[in-house]
């Protein structure tokens, strides 16, 4: 028998069909919009502030050159604006995730403890337990 065989027996139940899956559940897929949404926001955010420090630095260098103060150029204070742009999105992540997607998961994981609460109910013949 070849591994890809062993390793897809046919012969192991897959759950039936009536069983909710956590896939189907709108909930679950509101929970992914909002993580995608605000990882594509976050990912464009810091990429998009990063990129254009490099394309003036580039293809600007007197505008980057230029004195602010002192020793401080423009081309400086862009590079350590790059610190709080980074800095903001560490922080915004977190925030995100505590107001948007812990309430949902929160109540999905309730959900699926009540669905499992009641099939451990239901009988459903011999069951073993876990040591």
């Amino acid at each position: 028998m070849s591994n890809s065989t062993a390793r897809y027996d046919s012969s192991v139940p897959y759950p039936p069909p009536s069983e909710p899956s956590i896939h189907a559940l709108p909930e679950f897929h509101s929970l992914r919009a909002s993580s995608r949404r605000f990882g594509m926001w976050a990912t464009a955010l810091s990429v998009g502030a990063f990129l254009s420090y490099v394309v003036l630095s580039s293809f600007v260098p007197g505008l980057m050159n230029q004195r602010l103060a002192g020793h401080l150029t423009v081309g400086l204070a862009l590079g350590l604006t790059q610190f709080a742009v980074i800095g903001v999105t560490a922080w915004l992540y977190p925030r995100h995730m505590r107001r948007n997607v812990d309430p949902v998961v929160r109540r999905l994981r309730a959900q699926l403890e009540d669905h499992e609460g009641e099939q451990r109910r239901l009988p459903a013949g011999r069951r073993f337990r876990a040591w």
